[in-house]
């Protein structure tokens, strides 16, 4: 293993977009499943905002982002990254994905909460996750610049002055050193640190504690948003979703008795999904059920994911109303990364759900996940491409995030262990779930901050 080749950690959309886009680069791709398994990605029930309609424009879906995000969204980045989506469309046609299209063959485009237009372009109905991944492991698998290792990643390898030279790693083999000219983390979220997520288990924020631990700035680390409609067929998860897209075609909330949950409430179920989760989750907190009723929708036909999670909890939406609940869905916050996805420390990147660009603000726009992953893969590998030599960072001129300051609370994470191995994560699940979750208080901020304090020193 060389030093000049990159390393790219995690393979769902943010990793394989990162390694595809670096070619002919040499990049190891390290993935914790074997490749196209365990990703949030393929989880992804909803689809990729693109301004593309006759009505629509990236300036439009600028707007409509910074509007979801409360105020907390950078404009520019938005710009960047709506901008970017018709291409990346493309992109992904090119690479093979049949988009679902109307019967004139143009894109079908969908509607989501807190969209001014029909811009959500979709693959098998409700499966767009599912079907990018398969198409970028298909390529990737194809791609002779990418070796794929499976593996965990359990450190960053650092020089005397704190640049990034490589990545430590735990396989089947035992311990593996990687040197790299560069690393490149897009291991996802933290959604698997709650009790009930949308995210799958093992999410439990591993990217981030690498990246703290070798000293990188976290940034909006306490966005996390809250699907308002996970399926709710248990107490905890992870729970199957029942996409955003269904409201979108005029699938309504009710209440046991058929009323509307979202009655008198501004956007209705179009408003963002902060709003949506919190009117559901002040009834569920009463001890109230809230019911997707879909029955004017063919379920079975346009979104047979849905379909199909319910047929295996014994549910029908052609003739009852599917109960929901939020859940831990998407980490607005992350490594703080600026335009280029580089993050505060030399030689490291960061890309997809694991990192903080800016572009999510307090609240995610629905469908912008996707996107923002792979207008970012375009820009992080540029970037790398730019260096000068294996080693390069030193030189880069001043960095432009260097003026802020990280949280101490961040920085302070030097001890903390590999979180899937800690043998109270039952416990943390639990805790966030009640002192860290849709609904907070300081009181139970400080009970939360005191008690995984004391389990990451224990």
């Amino acid at each position: 293993m060389t030093a000049d080749r990159v390393v790219v950690v995690g393979a769902g959309v943010a990793g394989l977009a990162t390694a595809l886009r670096l070619a002919p680069l040499p990049v190891t791709l390290v993935t914790a499943a074997p490749l196209g398994e365990e990703t949030a990605t393929a989880w992804a029930q909803g689809g990729i905002a693109a301004a593309i309609g006759a009505d629509d424009a990236p300036a439009l879906h600028a707007a409509d982002t910074l509007a979801a995000g409360a105020g907390l969204s950078d404009a520019g980045i938005a710009g960047i990254v709506a901008g970017a989506g018709p291409g990346l469309v493309d992109w992904l046609v090119g690479l093979g994905l049949a988009f679902d299209r109307g019967p004139d063959g143009a894109l079908a485009l969908g509607l989501e909460a807190a969209h001014s237009r029909r811009r959500i372009v979709k693959a098998g109905g409700d499966a767009t996750g599912a079907a990018v991944l398969r198409t970028l492991a298909r390529a990737a698998a194809a791609c002779p610049s990418i070796t794929v290792t499976v593996g965990r990643a359990t450190a960053l390898a650092q020089d005397g002055e704190g640049r990034v030279t490589g990545l430590v790693l735990r396989t089947d083999r035992g311990a593996l050193d990687l040197p790299a000219r560069a690393v490149v983390l897009a291991t996802g979220g933290l959604g698997g640190l709650y009790r009930a997520t949308t995210n799958p288990a093992g999410a439990v924020g591993a990217g981030l504690a690498l990246a703290a631990r070798a000293g990188a700035v976290l940034r909006d680390v306490e966005f996390v948003q809250f699907h308002p409609t996970a399926i709710a067929l248990r107490t905890d998860g992870p729970l199957p979703l029942a996409t955003e897209a269904l409201r979108g075609e005029g699938a309504i909330l009710v209440d046991a008795a058929g009323g509307r949950v979202m009655a008198g409430i501004a956007g209705a179920e179009l408003a963002p999904r902060d709003v949506v989760a919190r009117a559901i989750a002040r009834r569920t907190g009463r001890g109230e059920a809230v019911f997707l009723d879909a029955r004017r929708i063919d379920v079975a036909r346009r979104f047979p994911t849905v379909a199909a999670l319910c047929r295996g909890a014994g549910l029908d939406p052609a003739v009852s109303p599917i109960p929901v609940r939020p859940a831990a869905h998407y980490h607005m916050g992350g490594i703080r990364v600026d335009g280029c996805g580089r993050s505060t420390l030399a030689n490291l990147w960061a890309c997809g759900e694991v990192a903080a660009t800016g572009l999510h603000g307090a609240n995610r726009l629905a469908s912008n996940s996707l996107l923002e992953a792979m207008a970012f893969a375009v820009r992080i590998a540029a970037d790398i491409r730019g260096m000068d030599a294996p080693a390069a960072g030193a030189g880069r001129g001043p960095d432009p995030l260097a003026a802020c300051d990280a949280l101490p609370e961040i920085r302070d994470l030097q001890e903390i262990r590999d979180l899937q191995e800690i043998r109270d994560l039952q416990e943390i699940r639990d805790l966030m779930q009640a002192e860290v979750g849709l609904v907070r208080d300081e009181a139970g901020l400080a009970r939360a901050a005191a008690r995984l304090a004391a389990l990451a020193r224990a």
